[in-house]
């Protein structure tokens, strides 16, 4: 009985344990590191994936939702990172960033105008020319 007793809270600790640790784990959809040099490219290239392709593609829908997701894995993973808010590159990011998605709430099923493609793909340059300064 006592065995039993011992043997039934090893296991529940065991499974708390496991529990917990999966629940921590930092892996997202989109892949984020935690290198933000790199994060930041990885994301670049998703939203440019999305933002290129033709509106009646059959991968649009699925290209706009990875779009979304990394936008907001990128928002919430470097928001409050001192280390990071201060840099050019990253306050670029977020203009480009806000701009896509307020674009993606307001008019989910509209394409983009080509005026927000050309800001945003001029904002993307300049994210990149900033990165590669170390900015």
């Amino acid at each position: 009985m006592l065995i039993k007793r011992y043997l039934s809270r090893i296991v529940a600790l065991v499974l708390v344990a496991a529990i917990a640790l999966v629940g921590c784990s930092s892996n997202s959809v989109t892949g984020l590191t935690g290198n933000y040099r790199q994060d930041t490219l990885t994301v670049l290239e998703t939203l440019r994936t999305a933002i290129e392709l033709p509106q009646d593609s059959p991968d649009k829908a699925s290209a706009q939702s990875k779009a979304r997701q990394s936008i907001n894995d990128f928002a919430s993973r470097y928001r409050r990172d001192n280390a990071v808010s201060s840099l050019s590159s990253f306050t670029t990011m977020r203009t480009a960033l806000n701009s896509l998605a307020g674009h993606y709430s307001a008019y989910p099923n509209r394409p983009l105008p080509k005026k927000l493609k050309d800001r945003l793909e001029q904002e993307f340059r300049q994210v990149e020319l900033a990165l590669k300064r170390g900015a």
